[in-house]
């Protein structure tokens, strides 16, 4: 099977709310790349809510989609991060971090009280953000001498690319993610430079 071309996620964060019987839940949705992301989100959402009981999360990163976490927080077992993870994968996104935030309300939900309430804010937070398409992309380490420089830039752009880091000196190093529906094209057209031009697949 092909590798896909594009991925679904969230650009923007949202936030909505769920009440039952007292009981507060803020459903919390934000793009995220990496795990030292999602670990300074979930810092940043704790010290925004320091009185809530209990703050659950869901996420799932990757385009192979294999990393993902669920945290009940205290909850009974089940009962918050599986259903918030349920809501991510129902719309078939990655990239994604989902926190509820329960204040209690003094009267217990129970399990199936609280799966529904959790997957409830999970699907709130989640409609209320655009889902959008992004293409895969190819990470590649691009070396070339400054003359170079307005082609190159003409061909990333015109095909797309994502310029990750750059050092522009006289010899200049980019780092550039090539989509990969466009990786065939875009080898060409920078290979077509006899030499003057290095460029190297990041692991």
């Amino acid at each position: 099977m092909s590798e896909p071309e594009f991925y679904n996620t969230i650009d923007k964060p949202a936030v909505a709310e769920f009440k039952d019987r007292g009981s507060k839940f803020i459903g919390l949705a934000f793009p995220v790349k990496s795990i030292e992301e999602f670990k300074k989100i979930l810092e940043g959402v704790k010290k925004e809510h320091p009185k809530a009981t209990h703050h659950c999360f869901a996420y799932r990163i990757g385009i192979d989609k294999n990393t993902f976490r669920v945290s009940d927080d205290g909850e009974p077992s089940g009962s918050a991060g599986r259903p918030i993870l349920g809501q991510i994968d129902s719309k078939k996104i990655t990239n994604v971090l989902v926190i509820v935030v329960r204040y209690f309300g003094g009267t217990l939900l129970g399990v199936p009280g609280l799966i529904n309430a959790y997957k409830t804010a999970a699907a709130l937070a989640l409609q209320v953000t655009p889902l959008v398409q992004k293409p895969v992309l190819v990470n590649y380490q691009l070396q070339f001498d400054y003359t170079q420089m307005n082609d190159i830039m003409r061909i990333l752009k015109q095909t797309g690319c994502t310029i990750l880091e750059e050092e522009m000196n006289l010899f200049c190093s980019l780092k550039i993610g090539i989509p990969l529906g466009r990786l065939d094209e875009v080898l060409f057209r920078l290979g077509d430079r006899k030499g003057e031009l290095e460029l190297k697949k990041m692991a």
